[in-house]
């Protein structure tokens, strides 16, 4: 169990996090479904589930460290849903191509930079005070800080080369990042599921 005042602290910071996140994903998703970019439909959907994350931390932080940890296993499972997401994206892109207006991917990707690089740094504070819970809030928001750069670079490069590709390569790169997260986040769960559990 958390200290009082180390609890309010944790609850402060993923509050604030969930709210950006929510807000962004409105934006983004926006921005994904009017040039039909694959890269931000999954990065949006990941700001969705990040504010998920976010809220289910506030909720659950004076659990027990057991019960933390089952939903440690359970975030690691919700990490994987923008990986499903980009699959079905990915789907309409190869049906119906179309190339993502590059001016609007690069400033969405870098507005989403700003805000996953805050949320990042805010998470880094309080990273160790609630085990694989809020590991799996700060590793998806470096993810994601990771994810934009590359979203930046897509829309240099199919400015440059009107091709939908980058857009896809960047969308599949996202997918797996999410994947690589959800392990860390599993098996960080399962072992603070071991130290607590009777022998």
């Amino acid at each position: 169990m958390l200290d009082d005042a180390t609890s309010a602290a944790v609850r402060r910071v993923v509050a604030l996090v969930a709210i950006l996140n929510l807000a962004y994903f409105g934006i983004e998703f926006s921005v994904a479904l009017a040039i039909k970019s694959v890269s931000l439909f999954a990065d949006s959907i990941d700001f969705l589930e990040d504010a998920s994350v976010n809220l289910l931390i506030f909720l659950a932080l004076n659990w027990s460290t057991k019960n933390r940890s089952r939903l440690g296993m359970g975030l690691a499972v919700i990490l994987m849903i923008p990986a499903l997401a980009t699959v079905w994206a990915l789907w309409g892109k190869f049906t119906s191509p179309s190339v993502p207006e590059p001016l609007y991917l690069s400033t969405t990707g870098l507005g989403a930079l700003v805000v996953n690089l805050s949320c990042a740094l805010m998470l880094a504070r309080v990273l160790h005070h609630a085990g694989s819970i809020t590991q799996a809030a700060f590793l998806s928001s470096r993810n994601d800080a990771i994810a934009n750069v590359a979203i930046i670079v897509a829309g240099l490069v199919t400015a440059g080369t009107n091709s939908i590709w980058p857009d896809v390569i960047v969308g599949i790169g996202i997918a797996i990042m999410n994947l690589d997260a959800a392990r860390e986040v599993w098996e960080a769960a399962r072992e603070e599921h071991r130290a607590v559990a009777p022998s």
